[in-house]
Order: structure tokens, then C-alpha cells, then sequence
């Protein structure tokens, strides 16, 4: 896992120019409903290319699937949680969720989002669990 974040795109720049002012976007299609992450020049749901637009996400989720990861790597400090997390809004994003104690995470608790920022004044959403 790099602690490198890549460049935005056409495509990407709305949703990371958000996370500057620590907000979540989801992208949204204005023609069938779809939500989705991350960021694509199509609705995955019906193909449209001209009906996507952003969101704002509650910050609330859940663990979806996760695991405790116990090799060191850089930025990270073993054990750290990576889980699959589903946003109230239904999407799910891969993320790191900070724990006091990672054994505690799995399946169905419930996390709040917080940020882990970056050099560039960017940042990526991380979660919590709700109770810490």
C-alpha cells in the first residue's frame, strides 16, 4: 500500500479538490440513480456518460469485510486494519480504519469518517469505529 497519492484527473479532480475541505464526495448518475466510487467517466450502472454529478456523503459506514494486516510498510505501523467499507449511501470504498484496537474491527460495526492528509494539502478517508 503506497502512502503516494495519484494525480487528479479530469475525471478524479472534483473528488480529490474536495477532500481539501476534509468533504467525501460520491459521484451520482442524474439518469438511473447510480451511485459509485471511485470517480469514472461512466455510470457503471446504466453506461451514461453525460448524468454524473457529486454527492455529498453522510461519513457514516460501516465494516462491509476487513482484515488486521501485520507486515509493516511505509507509513504504516502494523497492526492496522484495510476494510472494505459501505457508506450509508450504499457505495463501498477501500480504506484504513483506525482502531485502538484493530482485533475488535470486523463485519457490521459501525464507523464514522475522519481524514489522514497528505503533503499536497489533499486527503483520504479514513474511518473510525463510531464508539472511539
Amino acid at each position: 500500500m503506497s502512502t503516494e497519492a495519484p494525480e487528479p484527473d479530469e475525471v478524479t479532480g472534483p473528488w480529490w479538490d474536495a477532500t481539501r475541505r476534509r468533504v467525501l464526495l460520491v459521484q451520482s448518475c442524474g439518469a438511473c440513480g447510480h451511485a459509485q466510487h471511485p470517480p469514472r467517466a461512466l455510470c457503471v450502472g446504466c453506461g451514461s456518460g453525460r448524468d454524473l454529478g457529486w454527492t455529498e456523503a453522510s461519513g457514516a459506514a460501516e465494516v462491509d469485510a476487513c482484515t488486521v494486516v501485520e507486515r509493516a510498510m511505509p507509513g504504516f505501523d502494523p497492526p492496522y486494519v484495510v476494510a472494505r467499507v459501505r457508506l450509508a449511501e450504499g457505495v463501498l470504498l477501500l480504506s484504513n480504519v483506525g482502531a485502538a484496537d484493530p482485533y475488535r474491527v470486523g463485519v457490521g460495526v459501525p464507523l464514522r469518517l475522519d481524514w489522514r492528509p497528505l503533503p499536497d494539502g489533499r486527503a483520504l478517508p479514513v474511518f473510525i469505529p463510531s464508539e472511539e
